[in-house]
């Protein structure tokens, strides 16, 4: 029977999977499958998984769990085997792979961070500090100006956001790195500038925290920042 593969685990890890429900409705019973140096919970796979929301939160609420007794591999939502022994034959073959990143991920949280700006104040200020952008603003709002200027104007602020942001969130993640064992950026999205995941020792967090919430406090209130966390490490499985 398909089996629902939520994390990877080493065997010293408690594995206490009391009073907690795997996916599915009913809510499939969780299980462990060993090998000699690995172990993955799973659990029998519904015959239709999708992304909802009961499913979803069975889901992190394992990784969460399961993150509170030691370190884990958290897998992405869907996964799924054959067979419980698909599973252990991945565990044996890969077993020096997985055990890399189980010491990589040691003591380590995930946290978060998306960031915006918000879009009329950009404008402003770059009609405050470009030359260029402001006078070719004055000559399309004075009427005197050929048909093109507008469209020079939008392609010199593009670029002038694209080069702003793009140092904005240069600066972010270097403020950050040094508090951080690991971090992956992701392609921003919608009205972000900033889309990155840190991995943090737990002795690091206060610092890290500390450290984000100056950053908000100096960029100011026409900036977001969007922290999540702590989380189970995803993005660097």
């Amino acid at each position: 029977m398909p089996v629902y593969v939520y994390s990877i685990l080493l065997p010293t890890h408690p594995q206490r999977l009391d009073g907690l429900d795997g996916v599915g409705d009913p809510p499939a019973a969780l299980r462990t499958v060993h090998s000699e140096k690995l172990s993955a919970v799973v659990s029998d796979a519904p015959e239709e998984l999708r992304p909802k929301r009961r499913d979803l939160g069975a889901h992190q609420a394992v990784q969460e769990a399961l993150m509170a007794d030691g370190t884990v591999l958290p897998l992405q939502f869907g996964l799924t085997a054959t067979d419980d022994e698909a599973v252990r034959a991945v565990l044996e073959d890969r077993a020096d792979e997985f055990g890399e990143r189980l010491r990589a991920l040691e003591d380590c949280v995930e946290y978060h961070l998306k960031a915006s700006q918000d879009e009329d104040a950009l404008l402003r200020q770059i009609l405050r500090e470009s030359d260029e952008a402001r006078e070719l603003n004055e000559a399309i709002r004075s009427g005197s100006g050929s048909p093109e200027l507008p469209l020079a104007l939008g392609e010199l602020v593009s670029q002038e956001v694209q080069a702003r942001q793009g140092r904005l969130a240069a600066g972010v993640i270097d403020a950050l790195r040094g508090f951080a064992r690991e971090e992956r950026s992701s392609q921003a999205t919608g009205n972000d500038f900033l889309n990155v995941s840190f991995l943090v020792t737990r002795d690091n967090e206060k610092s890290f925290l500390s450290e984000q919430q100056g950053l908000a406090e100096e960029l100011g209130e026409e900036f977001d920042l969007r922290l999540l966390g702590p989380l189970p490490a995803y993005s660097f499985v």
